[in-house]
């Protein structure tokens, strides 16, 4: 079967590719600069996109009105099996925040054919790829987070539990809860990047009016600033410092660790 992966060029889509092909799977990886164009804003792309795709993983956008449609036009096309990435304990957050990820799981449940939602704690990769990559290598990263810990999750084991849920048995209906091994505060985890890299890394502490104010003053845009003081809101609410086994028992192998994820990544950065 072809497998079409929403969001190819994303921190997880980029791992879920190569990880299906490896396994032998025909893949067709989708994003609006990837192998195959895909663009949530475009629906009459979408037909050309899901000819001949059996099962999709989904990684659905911010803005929740598209997911719907395209998701029904999926099941119309002969899509049997839906992975949607989301978030871990967005059932337990603010009903306004996360709403795209709220919609990708509620259209997949009600779509009529399997389905499987991932709920993932922070990536490792955060720190490398995406949100606090330059705060570390500018040596001060300051959130509104103080001694709440965080499984952080390492996005190669995501994209390996999002193949097994494509193509095994046994995924329809669950909700998987994934994390990594052992829950870390924030300056926890500066300091073991900062010891592999031989950086210092100051981790300082803000009030969440001091970062939203850090954040706009550094250009971020309003609805951003919005998300991620309602995601340090969540998190300070301590629903997401356990670490699960979900990885583990899947995948019959522990989860990485972030002292490992740092070795890898940061050792020659």
């Amino acid at each position: 079967m072809t497998i079409l992966v929403v969001g190819a060029t994303g921190k997880t889509g980029r791992r879920v590719v190569p990880q299906l092909r490896a396994e032998g799977n025909e893949v067709r990886a989708a994003s609006r600069s990837g192998e195959v164009r895909f663009d949530w804003n475009e629906p009459a792309g979408w037909a050309a996109v899901l000819e001949g795709v059996r099962a999709v993983y989904l990684v659905a956008p911010d803005d929740p009105a598209p997911t719907e449609g395209f998701v029904k036009q999926a099941v119309q096309a002969g899509v049997e099996r839906f992975v949607v990435l989301s978030g871990r304990g967005i059932d337990q957050a603010d009903k306004d925040a996360w709403a795209g990820m709220r919609e990708g799981e509620r259209a997949v449940a009600a779509s009529g054919v399997g389905w499987t939602v991932l709920r993932a704690n922070n990536f490792n990769q955060n720190f490398s790829e995406d949100l606090w990559r330059e705060p570390v290598l500018a040596g001060r990263l300051a959130l509104p987070i103080g001694a709440v810990g965080e499984p952080f999750i390492d996005v190669q084991d995501i994209a390996e539990v999002a193949a097994l849920a494509l193509t095994g048995d046994g995924h329809s209906g669950q909700v998987y809860d994934l994390s990594g091994p052992e829950s870390l505060t924030f300056a926890e985890a500066a300091r073991i990047i900062a010891d592999v890299r031989g950086k210092p890394i100051e981790y300082v502490e803000l009030s969440p009016a001091e970062y939203r104010e850090e954040l706009l003053a550094a250009g971020y845009p309003a609805e951003a600033v919005e998300a991620l003081d309602k995601m340090f809101a969540g998190m300070r609410q301590g629903f997401l410092n356990e670490p699960t086994d979900t990885v583990e028992k899947l995948l019959g192998r522990p989860a990485t660790t972030f002292a490992q994820y740092a070795e890898d990544v940061w050792r020659t950065s």
